[in-house]
């Protein structure tokens, strides 16, 4: 939805950054330029500090905040987003000084979740996030509580809500985490579920706008919302593939990552991503056009060590490669499986890398199983995946795919020569 203000214009924003040497503030400020689209703004300027640490009280420094303040009225600056996380006296010295409501990276990612959250889960893990961001920055009435009348960073819990006593938003935090802890219980259950039934699960992780909801379309005609924008997905989802093999295998979309996410949102999306975490494999898929293509495969990688995953098999998908010149890939990305979900270039490989790294090594065969042994085709349909079945005059005729145990079973009846 796009964001406007009373008077019907998109909201103009200032992207403001310190660049300290800590990490690369250029890169971290353009993934901020697309953040501030993606909620709906218009990014028109952007300013840098280069200081040795941040200003305590304005962030920027006096000098820098005059400046800014000179820029938000010759370029009439409706919001200004700061590249980190402020502090409630830095933001509300910012406000005073340029009479423009300022808010953070952490604010900014928060309001896209709140845009993109569509499953009562996603909903509450939003609210329980701005909930324990706002917490600390409760004042009261004061001029940041008297500009929340709409636009980006004031989505989610709301005014009534923030405007209320720090009791009772614990008493909501409290609440909100019963509710999550039991929609977890219910996703623990299903899980357990797919496992006892031999579900195989694909989570499909990376960057956020690196292509996965675009390939979990094009693989499973999902239906799920591709746009160019971040954070197009925030709700998990789930779907069946057939491989090439025959072998039917769950997958599972998940929310996108980006650089110097807060801890506290990746807590508060951990349930969310330990589905791709407790999954069979794991397709980091990265966009192989960006020029940070590496950066955002060693994000994800991290953030998969993190929930360990390291016993996992993890296949890096380089996406968009129909953007990119094939003697960059052939030099950069020549050990990775390349393709474009956009025109399904490189699927086939993609799908047999899934069949080569299943968790149970997997067997097509055609069996004639003898009347006598019925009961054995009934184990083929529960164990294992069936492709067709015929009666004929000898007993049941069966193409299916299994794994070794259940084969060890059925080798005395497989019709050999049958490919």
């Amino acid at each position: 939805m796009e964001l406007k203000s009373n008077e019907e214009k998109i909201i103009r924003a200032l992207l403001v950054s310190v660049d300290t040497g800590e990490y690369d503030a250029q890169a971290s400020l353009e993934e901020l330029f697309e953040l501030v689209k993606s909620a709906g703004a218009e990014p028109v300027f952007s300013v840098t500090q280069n200081l040795n640490k941040v200003e305590t009280a304005t962030y920027v420094g006096t000098g820098k905040l005059a400046e800014i303040t000179e820029i938000c009225n010759a370029q009439e600056i409706d919001l200004i987003v700061v590249d980190s996380e402020l502090s409630p006296t830095q933001i509300k010295n910012m406000e005073a000084e340029t009479d423009v409501r300022v808010i953070d990276r952490t604010t900014l990612i928060l309001d896209i979740f709140a845009q993109r959250a569509r499953s009562k889960e996603g909903k509450l893990q939003v609210e329980l996030a701005q909930l324990k961001y706002m917490l600390p920055r409760l004042t009261g009435k004061g001029i940041a509580m008297s500009r929340l009348g709409g636009g980006i960073g004031t989505r989610g819990p709301g005014e009534t809500k923030l405007e209320t006593d720090r009791r009772h938003i614990r008493r909501r935090m409290e609440t909100l985490k019963e509710e999550l802890a039991d929609l977890e219980k219910h996703r623990n259950m299903l899980r357990k579920r797919r496992e006892k039934d031999g579900v195989i699960t694909v989570a499909i992780v990376g960057y956020t706008n690196a292509g996965k909801s675009t390939l979990m379309n094009y693989l499973t005609d999902a239906g799920v919302l591709a746009q160019d924008k971040l954070f197009a997905t925030l709700d998990p989802t789930s779907r069946a593939l057939k491989l090439p093999s025959g072998v039917t295998v769950m997958l599972i979309d998940t929310v996108g990552l980006v650089r110097r996410l807060p801890h506290h949102l990746v807590e508060a999306f951990r349930s969310t991503l330990e589905e791709a975490a407790q999954s069979d494999i794991i397709l980091n898929v990265c966009d192989a056009s960006s020029e940070e293509a590496r950066t955002h495969m060693q994000v994800t990688t991290d953030l998969l060590e993190s929930l360990g995953c390291g016993d996992r098999p993890i296949i890096t998908v380089l996406n968009k490669c129909d953007l990119v010149k094939d003697e960059v890939l052939a030099q950069d990305f020549c050990s990775y499986i390349r393709i474009s979900a956009k025109n399904g270039t490189g699927v086939e490989k993609l799908l047999q890398a899934i069949d080569d790294n299943l968790p149970v090594r997997m067997k097509r065969v055609k069996l004639l199983i003898p009347f006598a042994n019925a009961g054995l085709a009934n184990e083929i349909r529960t164990k294992g995946t069936l492709i067709c079945e015929e009666y004929v005059s000898e007993g049941l005729e069966i193409k299916a795919v299994v794994d070794e145990m259940l084969y060890s079973k059925l080798k005395q009846f497989e019709i050999l020569n049958n490919q």
